[in-house]
């Protein structure tokens, strides 16, 4: 393991509806909320193993917008927006988070047409001895029953997409 590795695997519960996903990394918190919140970052790690990731905006303010889309090696693309709710650097931040179209407009996935159209989640950053504790909580925002109860039905699904992503995130903090 080199100095910027994770320390341990994700730990993972589902608190009232809500995923959370905690990882620890051997680098300092500054660094952490910067490839969190710098396009030259983000796209080398955010998004599911596999996905390569084009940032076509990203305007880190409250009401903000970070635009991507992700490309599969078969050429498949999908779009997706974070909206920003909360920015307090180095050690918080919230947005929601949605499937898009190419400029930016709200939409559902097109795999889950019952997946709720807005996600809001909190990012936190706690830095001890030099490690940063990430931690995501993610829920559901002014959805139906149906969706809460579709999204309570992805959790394992996307536990493994976090997964991936703070793996590849552990990746590029290990090259730099």
């Amino acid at each position: 393991m080199t100095d910027n590795q994770a320390v341990n695997a994700n730990e993972v519960s589902t608190e009232g509806g809500k995923l959370v996903i905690s990882r620890t990394f051997n680098a300092p918190r500054e660094l952490i909320f910067k490839v969190f919140t710098q396009a030259e970052h983000l796209k080398h790690w955010w998004g599911p193993k596999g996905l390569d990731l084009e940032v076509v905006e990203l305007d880190l303010r409250p009401g903000g917008i970070f635009l991507y889309s992700m490309s599969a090696p078969d050429g498949q693309k999908m779009w997706g927006k974070f909206v920003y709710e909360e920015i307090a650097a180095p050690e918080k931040l919230a947005f929601f988070s949605s499937f898009s179209n190419p400029e930016g407009g709200t939409e559902r996935p097109p795999f889950a047409p019952q997946f709720p159209l807005q996600v809001l989640n909190v990012v936190t950053f706690t830095e001890a001895e030099g490690q940063t504790t990430i931690k995501l909580e993610g829920g559901p925002h002014n959805a139906s029953a149906e969706e809460n109860a579709f999204y309570k039905g992805m959790f394992e699904s996307m536990q493994q997409g976090f997964g991936g992503t703070f793996d590849k995130l552990d990746d590029y903090l290990a090259s730099l």
